[in-house]
Formats: structure tokens, sequence, C-alpha cells
């Protein structure tokens, strides 16, 4: 298929020269004569066997068959720039674009990252929070897979919430996860209805982390309620959060309390603006993964960055 293309330098011409509809003006963007812009349309369309312009005094018109492919011949110029500018951006020093859930990037890389870059600081971090593609893919794998491919496309490596299957890739499990209720401590020592046991939950407005029914299709509340076996705690009651970093803040001003991921919330944890109150955790079936393609994985910063991160998440496990 691919040696059958004409000539890319002949493709670009007729590209420039349909966008001006004139060949002088073509002929100063590519730095070449109107001569030589008009000798490779004129080859372009033997090879082709189609007429790309219709020629009038002073003027040119595109053909209908010209108008109909100039789109997708513009969209591939478009991502041969695209992937030009990739490579570009991983030549001599190493750069490192990592793409991100942002309640993970602000609550668990970015206190970190100042480790990595310490000691290595050859190495260009460029991170972005991104959004999942739910409403596009709906839940579960195959959201997570089109989200994966989107992160990827314009990414080294991604983290993600999810289950870990995706073919294709070179995976890491960051993080085993669990959930349980994070409040403020001052709900604990309240005169009225203070939250000493989980049936007090009944009594507190709920705030939802809506990760778990977004991206798992259950509620983080739901799990924690059914593992601890109560049965008078209206689940579907209380505020909702996109993201769970929205949550903790409602939580720690003392307005109800959050089913979580405590991971999210260690600094506010240790600091004790936050607190669990109990001691259930409910381990969850998604956890936080690492994932890359076999191409950017071999990567030196890519693989640095990898091998530090797992480190990191290693230290936790051991803490926790």
């Amino acid at each position: 298929m691919t040696s059958r293309l004409p000539p890319l330098n002949a493709l670009k011409a007729f590209e420039t020269v349909a966008r001006y509809l004139s060949v002088k003006k073509a002929a100063a963007e590519l730095n070449v004569t109107p001569a030589a812009i008009s000798h490779q349309i004129k080859a372009l369309e033997e090879h082709l066997g189609v007429q790309l312009f219709h020629r009038q005094h002073r003027a040119l018109q595109l053909t209908d068959a010209a108008r109909a492919c100039l789109p997708r011949l513009r969209e591939g110029f478009e991502s041969i720039a695209h992937a030009v500018e990739r490579l570009r951006a991983h030549r001599g020093t190493g750069v490192l674009t990592v793409s991100s859930a942002p309640s993970f990037a602000a609550r668990w890389l970015m206190p970190r990252l100042h480790r990595f870059l310490d000691a290595h600081p050859e190495t260009d971090v460029r991170v972005s929070a991104r959004l999942r593609q739910v409403s596009e893919a709906g839940r579960g794998a195959v959201a997570e897979r089109t989200t994966l491919d989107a992160w990827l496309a314009d990414s080294d490596v991604a983290i993600l919430y999810g289950r870990g299957n995706y073919p294709g890739y070179r995976v890491d499990k960051l993080l085993s996860l669990s959930v349980t209720p994070i409040c403020s401590p001052k709900l604990v020592t309240q005169p009225k209805h203070p939250l000493t046991t989980p049936a007090n939950l009944k009594h507190q407005l709920l705030l939802h982390d809506d990760t778990g029914d977004l991206y798992d299709g259950v509620s983080f509340w739901e799990v924690w309620i059914t593992a601890a076996g109560l049965e008078d705690v209206e689940v579907t009651r209380g505020s909702h959060f996109s993201h769970a970093v929205l949550a903790f803040e409602a939580a720690a001003e003392g307005h109800g309390v959050v089913a979580s991921i405590p991971v999210l919330a260690e600094a506010d944890l240790h600091a004790t603006r936050l607190i669990t109150p109990f001691a259930l955790r409910v381990p969850l079936e998604s956890a936080y993964y690492l994932v890359s393609s076999g191409g950017a994985a071999t990567r030196p910063a890519v693989a640095a960055f990898r091998e530090w991160l797992l480190a990191e998440a290693a230290r936790d496990s051991d803490a926790a």
C-alpha cells in the first residue's frame, strides 16, 4: 500500500496550492519556484490519473475530486507533524510525559515528585491531569482501554485507576487500594451524635467520591457499608464529587463523611486534618496501575521513572 503512494513533496505542494489557490503563494511558503510547484502538481495528476484543479485565467479552482480528498490529506499532514514533534521532544535530555487522574496527581504524585527530580535532574517531567473517557465508552474494560489509548497517544506513561487488563501495553501494578470512611476529627467529638461507631453514620451527611460508581459501577459507600454489615444507613443520600480531592476538602471542613481511598488523603491524615474513625478498610478490586507502550517502556527516562515510582509505592505499602 505504501509503495503506491505518490511522493510526499507532491502531496504537500497540492495541499499548499489548494490552501491558497495560488501557485505563487504556495511556492513562497515551500521555498521553491512556481515552476517547481507546477511540475509537482502535474506529476501528481499524472500519477493519480485525476485532475486536481480547474485552471482559469489567473485563477485556480479545486475539482470535486480534489475537494473530497483534501480534509483527509490535511489530517495526514497534521498527524505527521505531531509525530515529528514527539520525536523531537525525545532528543537530547530526557523528556518524560505523564498522564494521570487529577486526584492521584495532586494528592499522591506531586508531594513525591521532587525526589525523582532531585535524583534525575537531566529529565524534564511534564505531568498532565487527565479525565477518563467514561461518557464516550461507558464503564469497565472498554472505558479503561479507550482512556489508555487516548492518554498514551501523547504521553510516555499513564497512571490509571482500573483492573490492569491492558493487552499490548507494559503494565505494572502500583498500589493496591481500599476504602474507609474519612472525616474531620470534629465529627468524633461533637456533642450531638458523635461519630464513635459505624451505626452513627445514619446521623451524618454522606459525601460521595464518585470514582467507584463511575468506573466500577458500585459506590465506595455501598462497598464499605455492605462489608460493615450496616442495614439502616441510606447510601444514596448526600453530596457527590467527581474527584476525591474535592470530597476531601468538603470533609475537612466538617460538612460530612466521605468513603474514599485513604492513600489519597495521606497528607491530611498525617496532619490530622482528616481522620479515619473506624478500623475497617475494605479492599477494592481496582488498583492504580502504571502503564506504557512497549516502545516508550525501554526509554531510559521512562525506565528510571518506573523504577522510582514502584519504589515509592512499595514504601507506602510497607508503612501501611
